[in-house]
């Protein structure tokens, strides 16, 4: 740095004689007065102590929000936990309702039928059984006409059964919610 910068940026130190200027450069505490009455360093310091000033107001400011801040914290921590609560319970309602009309889907349905339809022949067919072997009653005419009566009531809803396993199969029965 020349002498005309020195004097053009720091007009105080450039009007220091010689000697006092040697004595900055060996005395720090005399420099330091010296950089310290410096308008530069003076602005620095004024800037430095206006930043601290604000940054403690912001320091404050945080402590202040602080115990609000821990509330909603709290509150959504809160809301966050039931809602978790209620996505597993909305799971679980889901797979139960999937179980239930799981009961009355077609396919569970038809498979009913066919078992029934299945159990009303064999229930029919061991009546006749036992009939023919003399097995469970008498033989006279009134214990006839009760085997017939009983019997055709089996068969006939047998074979309601079957028809309806027919139709059913072949697609004449139709459901309103088939999608």
């Amino acid at each position: 740095m020349s002498t005309s910068e020195l004097a053009a940026e720091f007009p105080q130190v450039a009007v220091l004689p010689r000697d006092a200027l040697e004595d900055l450069l060996n005395d720090a505490q005399y420099l330091q007065a010296i950089v310290h009455t410096l308008p530069q360093a003076q602005q620095i310091t004024q800037a430095q102590a206006e930043l601290g000033s604000a940054n403690e107001a912001l320091a404050q400011r945080n402590v202040a929000l602080q115990e609000p801040l821990m509330r909603v914290r709290q509150e959504t921590q809160a809301a966050f936990d039931e809602a978790r609560a209620l996505e597993a319970r909305w799971r679980v309602l889901e797979r139960e309702q999937r179980d239930l009309y799981q009961r009355y889907s077609q396919g569970f349905l038809m498979m009913r039928l066919r078992h029934a339809t299945t159990a009303q022949d064999e229930l029919s067919e061991a009546v006749a059984t036992k009939f023919v072997r003399g097995e469970g009653g008498g033989t006279g005419p009134g214990d006839v006409d009760a085997f017939v009566k009983e019997f055709r009531e089996m068969r006939t809803a047998y074979h309601k059964r079957a028809i309806w396993s027919e139709r059913w199969a072949s697609g004449q029965v139709s459901w309103p919610d088939d999608n």
